[in-house]
């Protein structure tokens, strides 16, 4: 019963890594390896964890945002930057639509991803079915490429190649 617990728990772990900004699928995929998922286990995981802001951030931001530019100096700077640099990051989304898109969040690199994608698809105003279904697909690319590197990376320190 302990095991079961304690796999459970691990889940729980990778999943909720998944869904936290900077980290998403690219930092939890390997993680949920390094406690003996299966490639494939930590994949679905790390997939289902880093979707589950997307929504969130596409319907919610926005009204978050301008709440916050209202009664904050302060904020009102933050969000400015954050949106700036989103927008900086988003010009391949902008110029190239849906294929931009997927392509500003299926590179594994920090900055991008779905939080990033989901913050671009509001600033561009892109309806949800859209933005979403282009964040699925980068995000499944990204989360292959990390997982194909992740494994190779694993079984050369394991020397079972």
């Amino acid at each position: 019963m302990e095991h079961l617990f304690t796999w459970v728990r691990n889940e729980v772990l990778v999943f909720v890594m998944a869904a936290l900004p900077v980290i998403e699928l690219r930092g939890a995929i390997p993680f949920g390896m390094s406690l003996g998922f299966s490639p494939a286990h930590a994949f679905f995981i790390s997939l289902a964890g880093s979707l589950m802001p997307a929504p969130f951030i596409i319907f919610g931001i926005r009204p978050v945002f301008d709440f916050l530019s209202k009664h904050s100096p302060f904020m009102e700077r933050f969000i400015h930057g954050i949106t700036s640099r989103t927008m900086a990051k988003g010009e391949r989304a902008r110029r190239f639509g849906f294929i931009g898109l997927i392509m500003l969040v299926a590179i594994p690199l920090p900055g991008t991803g779905v939080w990033t994608g989901s913050l671009a698809a509001v600033l561009l105003n892109l309806r949800f079915k859209i933005a979403f279904a282009a964040i699925l697909i980068g995000n499944i690319t990204a989360g292959l490429l990390v997982m194909s590197g992740s494994s190779g990376v694993f079984r050369w320190i394991t020397g079972s190649f």
